[in-house]
């Protein structure tokens, strides 16, 4: 099986379920697999922002910026023969949506400035895939991954970047292609059977817009 989209991104709040889905369908459709791998030495700044979120969040979304930037350069931009398809497990306009809910004001206009001279002639994926999961879910699958520095997070925090992401999915239905996913009652880790309902999903023909599916 050959994935009809040459790019695929896959996005969603912290917890959704983003790297586990991309690495899965890339090992399984031969797909070249961008991870967001910004943690520990190379974003010094992530444990220290959720202990104090005020000190350290613009240097977090500016590391960020900068290491998604190159990386999606150094992955993008060179051709590939070996796969057939990219799949990621971020589109880069989180950049916005985090730092437009982790920063004041006047930072955030600064930050976005930067943003758009510096993105506005990155590649689009052709299909953006957005897993939807209530903050319950959400704050079950971080207890599960264990990442200590995460598990202070509140259920605010996790409804404001989730807000974030409708209000962004919405702007962008006139120009992309947009899948939004309920995964509520979906295990697609565990059983076969849910993930090869997403991957159905995802596979099919869409137009520019938002598409809602419900499983």
């Amino acid at each position: 099986m050959i994935m009809q989209y040459n790019y695929i991104a896959i996005e969603g709040t912290i917890g959704a379920g983003k790297t586990t889905l991309a690495t899965r369908i890339a090992n399984d459709f031969n797909g070249k697999l961008v991870l967001e791998e910004f943690e520990g030495d190379k974003n010094p700044f992530l444990p220290k922002f959720y202990k104090e979120p005020d000190k350290y969040s613009f240097q977090l979304e500016m590391t960020f910026m900068a290491l998604r930037y190159q990386q999606l350069k150094d992955k993008l931009g060179v051709l590939d023969l070996f796969h057939d398809f990219i799949i990621s497990d971020y589109y880069v306009a989180k950049s916005l949506i985090f730092s437009k809910n982790n920063l004041q004001d006047d930072e955030y206009q600064l930050f976005s400035r930067f943003f758009n001279i510096i993105f506005s002639d990155m590649p689009k994926p052709e299909l953006l895939v957005y897993l939807y999961s209530d903050v319950d879910r959400l704050q079950a699958n971080i207890r599960k991954r264990g990442r200590s520095y995460e598990q202070e997070i509140s259920d605010a925090y996790l409804e404001n970047i989730q807000q974030g992401y409708f209000d962004f999915l919405r702007q962008q239905q006139s120009h992309m292609r947009i899948l939004l996913i309920d995964t509520n009652r979906l295990d697609f880790v565990a059983n076969e059977n849910d993930y090869r309902r997403i991957i159905e999903v995802i596979d099919r023909p869409y137009d520019i817009g938002l598409h809602r599916v419900s499983l």
